[in-house]
């Protein structure tokens, strides 16, 4: 269970600290047999690494109490990709549902998360995927991830870790699993045009409604899409075949009045299920909630481990441990510090992602005893200069 401080005193760095690491803690971690550690001494150094945006060998370097750096990896090397994302998505549900009326509906968005990455595979070729041009490479690893469009709520739901030797809609698949298991009723699904695929219509639809532009491919849909005028209409996707799939199709046409210095008609197709009693232009202002997905990438970004290392089980964990780190400050913000009022919690502007993560790094940083000296060099300044100087 889940237990957040009382909300009727004042929250500490101690007690956020104290309940990151509850959190974090919960990860399966087998480690070494026979160690004189513990999984909480490895997730310690995890989570400062995080919240410092730092390494692993930084973080065991300038603090007296962690392990060697060789160590925390040895026990890093033995997680295991199955158990570690089903207890994770565990936590997002246990975190998620801690601060959700399951008697609402919500708005639930999928994406994938790139990460960027300089270098070849540890095991198989699978772990890595392709990407456009990013930080100088165009190889990744892919997670897919479920976000909840809220402005005060905008919590991760479910991730995966995707490889490129499976079907992404493998892995869509299992995300969306993962949504329709939560208690509330999911009122519309949105996703980006790299979800236009007919397995992922077919499987979102049978959730919820669904919106998704489409990719501008072949004569019949690029047709659809010359015209000056927004109008619905009914796609057959994979036309007369066994897989044909029908939907409502929103062809919107909007204007470009100078933004960002452009001009002129924008034709957008989006992928409909269950939509068709809307405009073309609603169809695009469902849509275009998803948006927000960014600023909850940003702040995940933001309390991320810095790594060299190749294993993809690892690399996987630093990026669970960053979602959980957002989620969980998301739920205090919320839950121990907002202040009830008409209409809704009126949310600290001073507690920031920033300031929970900094408080975290404040916490461990005494528990570990940070190292405030560095070894000098033991000759000072060479003779000759004080000479000339004198």
């Amino acid at each position: 269970m889940l237990k957040l401080p009382q909300p009727d005193g004042f929250l500490s760095a101690w007690d956020v600290k104290g309940v990151a690491a509850d959190v974090i803690g919960e990860l399966p971690l087998p480690g070494i047999e026979g160690s004189p550690l513990d999984p909480g001494d490895i997730w310690s150094v995890v989570i400062l690494a995080s919240t410092n945006q730092s390494s692993i060998r930084e973080v065991c370097a300038e603090n007296h109490g962690a392990p060697c750096d060789d160590t925390v990896f040895e026990w890093l090397h033995t997680l295991n990709r199955g158990w570690l994302e089903f207890a994770a998505n565990l936590l997002f549900m246990q975190l998620a549902m801690t601060i959700l009326d399951p008697d609402r509906s919500r708005i639930v968005s999928i994406d994938f998360v790139d990460n960027p990455y300089h270098g070849t595979y540890s095991d198989e070729v699978g772990e890595l995927c392709r990407m456009s041009p990013k930080d100088g490479t165009t190889t990744c690893h892919r997670y897919c991830t479920a976000y909840l469009v809220s402005n005060g709520k905008p919590i991760t739901l479910a991730m995966t870790y995707v490889r490129s030797d499976e079907k992404q809609a493998d892995a869509v698949e299992r995300v969306l699993d993962r949504v329709e298991a939560y208690p509330f009723e999911i009122e519309l699904l949105l996703a980006d045009s790299g979800f236009y695929n007919e397995r992922v219509i077919r499987r979102s639809r049978e959730i919820a409604a669904t919106v998704v532009p489409v990719a501008e491919k072949g004569d019949r849909l690029e047709e659809k899409l010359e015209t000056h005028k927004s109008y619905m209409t009914t796609y057959r996707m994979y036309k007369d075949s066994e897989r044909e799939l029908r939907f409502p199709l929103a062809v919107s046409v909007s204007y470009q009045n100078g933004d960002r210095g452009k001009h002129g008609e924008v034709v957008r197709g989006y992928a409909a299920c269950d939509l068709s009693d809307r405009t073309p232009t609603q169809v695009e202002h469902c849509y275009r909630k998803r948006s927000a997905i960014e600023s909850s990438y940003r702040l995940f970004r933001s309390a991320r481990a810095v790594t060299s290392t190749q294993d993809p089980i690892v690399r996987f964990a630093f990026v669970v441990v960053s979602f959980l780190l957002e989620n969980l400050w998301l739920v205090l913000r919320w839950a121990v510090v907002a202040r009830p009022r008409r209409g809704g919690r009126d949310l600290p502007e001073e507690f920031t992602f920033s300031v929970f993560c900094d408080w975290i790094r404040h916490a461990l940083e005494e528990e570990l005893e940070r190292r405030w000296e560095i070894e000098m060099n033991g000759v000072g300044v060479p003779d000759a200069y004080t000479s000339a100087a004198g």
